[in-house]
């Protein structure tokens, strides 16, 4: 789950910076509301507040000590409390008509915790998203002083009031500051769930939430240094991989895995995020060397995730095994091959043995890890005992042994488990979840269970081990890790405790933050089970004992044996770690300090950007049209802001080679017009100040960079010469030369004239700048502003410069004066319109650019990965944006690409693609739900996208009657075609058991027969036509469903015909072993609800209808475990089966092996025989 401030920042967590924490954290609290509330205990006061709506209503109870007391009528007793860290209190609010809220936000009313002030925020509707977002705020951030910050743990929940142990709760951390006020859930829990009246949530349309806050003083992760503190860091959290990081820091304390990774071979030019072993190896570095928390973004991107993966909570157990899987399989071929078994790899035998007969069977297996029982166990050695008791086979479940038969003994086999050798390492993981069949949901067991600190498997004269174990190994285990899990079964928070070198002193890591513990005191909450206290109920009168759930106990247990401590806990230093390896990260770790100390040191620095001629030169008429230059394009100095200027005009010096004495620096200002402009040159004594002294005298911004000219002059060798001094009169002038015929504008260099002066008299000066003959007649104009509107005035070249007022820093644009009938034929015939030209352009790009955006295109088959990338506009219609992407495959025909538009919420590509001009714009491609996709996928057909779309694409898997490997056809038939259509081109694709074989059509979705679009023709006046369907049951959110799989078959039954016979032909025509068909199960399936048969029983009489089909509700139904290969198939897709007449007893007019042809798809009830049409409209589009 999600947990981000609302409204979440659009930023990117700096890895190599500490950022605020933001586990995810689901699952509730110590305190239970369920225990809280369901046990009827607590005081709440009622108490109207004002809020955007009046109905809700806000309880304060206060079940226990832990708790604050926050109603008027008690705020006496809060003051009076020891102040305690931390301080807690509980919320809960009562918000009634919840379906008739309108506004987008809701907020509570305030409640006190000490001298802190806190509310709930909902968004009823989701903050930009399908689920309820909820949050924990500040309620007087606005008031309080500048810097603070709070430091506070809490949760917050929604509560079931029909079940209050269902209730949904999600816990967090987080340090409030002014710039995160708010933190909580965005994705707290689907709406659909919160509406649902049968879920509990909603009762009378009234919702309850709950918050416990406990409130930090002392304890601030900011002031917090783990380093100092243990010689332990941290690894930060993605947004929901605190179980990763405490999986990742208890393998980082195995001395000998850390080595075992230190010395897989890996490249100088590998990426750490493209490559598994590097990007491990850089992750144990770091967490070996680094002062700070350590970000695990590389090896995430090394494992293939996205952000989204980031946001998702998997299982421990699982990621152990896929991680330890993929460094074994790099570890092939190198001098660490097999270190991965060495360390975690352990045998069982599992065995059975007859009684009554000489015969016993055995299979030796391996295993990195156990899973032991938790429910219905005490500790751990409780486990092991049930993990080895041994199971009778009597009764329904007799062993059938080779060659003797199925015993006659009500004991006739006996079926266990023992242990050929147990790894170095051994990882156990409980199980702290199951389905729990009668309430139909996924709980977790958060029974007491004790695990031992030391942990001997050769108890009792060894009863684990096998007869055939190695009892010269000593099996005593010490205790080196503790994995737990804190919250419920929809999620909550991952933690370690390890001993890192088996010497009795414990550390908690908890993401980012390690601290020292003291285990004996953790035990007892890791443990589990139920913690009681004494509640007042009134003062000194009675204490009532009240218990309450612990939600935070062990999850995974790493014990290391003692005789191969030594081993296993080894010296690990950097002479095990690749040199290369070593160049690398120590480079990378002085870029981040370098980066570190300049960003400590910035408020001493400042920017000097400094422009010269050859600026003006090189972007005048390229890149700036208006005015002199663009700053960001020129030469900048970092300099202290204490330097004197004198001195970094030596520096300039050096940079230029331009001595000091021939430089001359002016400062810019920003004029009225916002134009900006060289305004007036330094003085001496303004020279003789600091680099500081003249930002802050130029600029009014407290951030400004310091900008300035650099004046000088070049002789004819080019070589700088002295500069002339400026007198009061002289104005110093930039000159611009415009070329109409060719459009074209450059600078031409600059002037000191007289005020005084007139332009005629610098003509002849101004013809050898452009580059004219001496008598060349010019015209002039002086370039004034440009935003909001150009101003470009002629100048009379016969008045005074004073007169035209132009002033220091003044442009002034040439133009070469043309006849009349010339100037007609010119598109900008003189500079004022070539200004407003290039004005009008560049308007009309920004306004452009306003809709321009960056488009990621992917191939559908990869969708993935990016192939390649397109600037396009949002208004751009389908046909430009195909064009434009043609263009980029080098496809001839753009009507061959189909593209498909991104799900923004899963990051995947919609069911459905984008039809032949089917959206009017690019915008329409991107939209969902008021979230804006820059991801498009596309594909390239085989024939023009509107002809196909004529067309009806079938995937046909046809199954031949002696054997069963489909084989794959693809069908494309007009949307007017009948069945016999496609019967008839099926017929010459596929090999029929017979010439005169008879194909039947069958409509099928998520594996069940909707309909036979044929008759049967061959039925016996007693029998009945059946649905068989493959099922299992599978547990989807907390619920067992019905979960259908493979082909669906008809099946002819008998009036007289038990179940016993039926599985004969059944495990027959399915061609299924003895050993597999015996675990299947035979039930009954009607309405969803399965009821399991006996052999004797007869089927007719629970199948027999008035019709000769069975309803679709109604089916027998095969409960087995799906065995078979994955394949994604189309939504579409069409199954063609062909089989031959069975030998068993079938009167030879039913012929059960017909060919069947099942056709899947969104079932569609109008399906109307021969049309063709109508049951292939809905995905057909989907398949080309």
């Amino acid at each position: 789950m999600t947990v981000i401030a609302s409204p979440a920042p659009n930023e990117q967590e700096d890895e190599d910076m500490l950022v605020p924490r933001s586990d995810l954290v689901e699952g509730a609290l110590p305190m239970g509301a369920e225990g809280i509330l369901g046990g009827g205990f607590g005081v709440g006061v009622v108490r109207n507040l004002a809020l955007n709506v009046n109905f809700p209503c806000y309880i304060f109870s206060f079940p226990c000590p832990l708790f604050a007391v926050a109603p008027e009528a008690t705020e006496n007793n809060v003051e009076n409390q020891p102040t305690e860290d931390p301080r807690t209190a509980k919320f809960t609010w009562k918000i009634e008509f919840f379906s008739k809220i309108t506004t987008k936000k809701l907020y509570s009313g305030i409640f006190d915790l000490g001298d802190y002030k806190w509310r709930i925020l909902i968004f009823p509707k989701g903050n930009n998203a399908d689920q309820l977002s909820m949050y924990l705020d500040v309620a007087d951030s606005a008031g309080l002083p500048y810097g603070w910050t709070r430091y506070a743990h809490f949760s917050l929940a929604i509560v079931n009031q029909v079940h209050s142990k269902y209730s949904v709760r999600k816990e967090t951390q987080h340090q409030f500051s002014a710039r995160e006020n708010d933190w909580g859930f965005t994705a707290f829990m689907p709406l659909r769930d919160l509406h649902d009246p049968s879920r509990g949530y909603l009762v009378n349309d009234t919702c309850i939430v709950e918050a416990e806050v406990a409130v930090y003083k002392a304890m601030d992760p900011w002031l917090y240094d783990s380093k100092k503190e243990t010689g332990f860091v941290g690894l930060k959290n993605q947004g929901a991989t605190c179980y990763m990081n405490s999986l990742l820091q208890t393998l980082y304390h195995i001395p000998f895995f850390r080595k075992v990774v230190y010395h897989m071979p890996t490249n100088v030019i590998d990426m750490p995020s493209a490559s598994i072993p590097l990007a491990l190896q850089s992750l144990f570095y770091k967490l070996q060397y680094s002062d700070n928390s350590v970000a695990t973004k590389e090896l995430t991107k090394s494992f293939g995730w996205d952000t989204y993966d980031a946001f998702l909570q998997h299982d421990v157990q699982e990621l152990n095994r896929v991680l330890c899987e993929k460094l074994e399989e790099k570890m092939k071929r190198t001098i660490v091959e097999g270190a991965i078994q060495q360390l975690f790899e352990g045998h069982h035998m599992n065995y059975i043995e007859c009684i009554n007969v000489d015969y016993k069977s055995s299979r030796k297996e391996s295993f990195y890890d156990l899973q032991l029982d938790v429910k219905g166990c005490d500790d751990v050695y409780a486990s092991f005992d049930k993990y080895v008791t041994v199971e009778h086979l009597d009764g329904d479940n007799k062993y059938h042994a080779e060659q003797h038969g199925l015993q006659i003994s009500s004991l006739d086999a006996k079926k266990g488990v023992l242990f050929i050798d147990f790894p170095p390492v051994l990882q156990l993981h409980l199980k702290r979840f199951e389905y729990d069949f009668v309430r139909d949901v996924m709980v977790k067991i958060n029974d007491h269970y004790e695990f031992p600190l030391q942990l001997d498997l050769d108890r009792d004269d060894g009863k684990y081990l096998s007869p055939d174990a190695d009892r010269r190994v000593h099996n005593l285990y010490t205790l080196h890790s503790v994995l737990v899990h804190s919250g419920g079964v929809h999620g909550g928070h991952y933690y370690a405790f390890i001993q890192p070198t088996l010497s009795s002193q414990w550390y908690k890591f908890d993401d980012e933050r390690v601290t020292k513990e003291d285990m004996k005191k953790a035990l007892d909450e890791l443990y589990g089970g139920e913690e009681e206290h004494l509640m007042q109920t009134n003062q000194g009168i009675n204490n009532t004992p009240f218990k309450f759930t612990k939600h935070s106990n062990a999850y995974m247990l790493v014990y290391i044996r003692e005789s191969d401590k030594d081993k296993i806990m080894c010296h690990v230093d950097e002479k095990d770690i690749a040199e290369h390896l070593r160049e690398r990260l120590k480079r990378e770790q002085e870029e981040k300090e370098q980066k570190k100390k300049e960003k400590a040191e910035a408020h001493l620095y400042t920017i000097v950007k400094v422009v010269c001629d050859e600026d003006f030169v090189w972007q005048i008429g390229r890149n700036v049209f208006f005015d002199l230059v663009d700053h960001d394009k020129v030469r900048s100095f970092r300099v202290q802001k204490l330097m004197p200027f004198n001195v970094f005009k030596e520096e300039v010096a050096n940079k230029f080679g331009i001595p000091v004495q021939l430089q001359r620096f002016w400062l810019w200002a920003k004029r009225q017009n916002h134009t900006y402009r060289p305004n007036r040159p330094l003085t001496q004594s303004e020279e003789a100040q600091t680099v500081g002294y003249l930002r802050d005298m130029s600029n009014k911004a407290q951030n400004a960079e310091l900008r300035l000219f650099l004046e000088l002059e070049r002789g004819p060798d080019s070589r700088p010469i002295p500069l002339p001094n400026k007198a009061k009169d002289d104005i110093l002038l930039f000159f611009k030369l415009y070329d109409p015929e060719k459009e074209e504008l450059r600078y031409v260099g600059r002037l000191f004239v007289k005020s005084f002066g007139k332009p005629v008299d610098i003509l002849t000066r101004l013809n050898e700048m452009a580059g004219y003959a001496p008598e060349e007649d010019i015209e002039l104009y002086e370039e004034i502003k440009f935003d909001p509107n150009v101003m470009c005035e002629h100048i009379q070249k016969i008045l005074p410069f004073r007169s035209s007022q132009l002033e220091d820093g003044d442009i002034v644009c040439i133009q070469k004066s043309l006849p009349s009938e010339a100037l007609q034929q010119l598109r900008c015939p003189d500079v004022r319109s070539f200004f407003e030209y290039r004005h009008n352009l560049q308007d009309s790009r920004k306004e452009d650019r306003k809709f321009l955006m960056v488009i990621h295109f992917r191939s559908l088959e990869k969708p993935k990965d990016d192939e390649f990338c397109l600037q396009l506009s949002k208004l751009d219609t389908y046909d430009e944006v195909v064009e434009k992407v043609a263009l980029q495959l080098g496809v001839d025909d753009p009507s061959k690409l189909r593209l498909t538009s991104c799900n923004s919420y899963t990051q995947q590509p919609k069911p459905h693609p984008i039809k032949y001009r089917g959206v009017d714009n690019l915008l329409d491609m991107l939209l969902q739900h008021n979230q804006t996709s820059d991801i498009l996928y596309y594909e390239v057909l085989d024939m023009p996208l509107p002809e196909l779309q004529g067309l009806r694409t079938l995937r046909v898997a046809f199954h031949h009657g002696t054997y069963n490997e489909a084989e794959i056809h693809n069908v494309r038939l007009p949307k007017d075609s009948t069945v016999a259509d496609l019967l008839d081109d099926l017929r010459i694709k596929v090999q029929l058991s017979r010439p005169d074989a008879e194909l039947r059509l069958l409509e099928v979705f998520t594996h069940k027969i909707y309909k036979i679009l044929e008759e049967e023709k061959h039925l016996g006046r007693h029998d009945c036509l059946i649905h068989v369907y493959h099922f299992m049951n599978e547990e989807n959110q907390n619920q067992v469903k019905i979960q259908n799989f493979g082909e669906p078959f008809l099946l002819v039954i008998h009036a007289d015909e038990i179940l016993a016979d039926l599985k004969i032909r059944v495990q027959k025509k399915l061609c299924v072993s003895n050993e597999e068909f015996s675990k299947w199960k035979f039930a009954f399936v009607s309405q969803g609800q399965t009821e399991y048969l006996e052999d004797s029983e007869i089927l007719f009489t629970r199948f027999q209808t008035s019709s000769m089909y069975i309803a679709w509700e109604q089916y027998l139904g095969l409960e087995h475990i799906d065995n078979a290969p994955k394949r994604p198939l189309a939504a579409n897709q069409v199954a063609l089966k062909s089989a031959v007449t069975k030998s068993f007893s079938v009167p030879p007019t039913i012929r059960e092996g017909c060919e069947d042809i099942q056709l899947r798809g969104q079932w569609n009830r109008s399906l109307e025989w021969p049309s063709l049409s109508p049951f292939m409209q809905k995905n057909s589009e989907n398949t080309s």
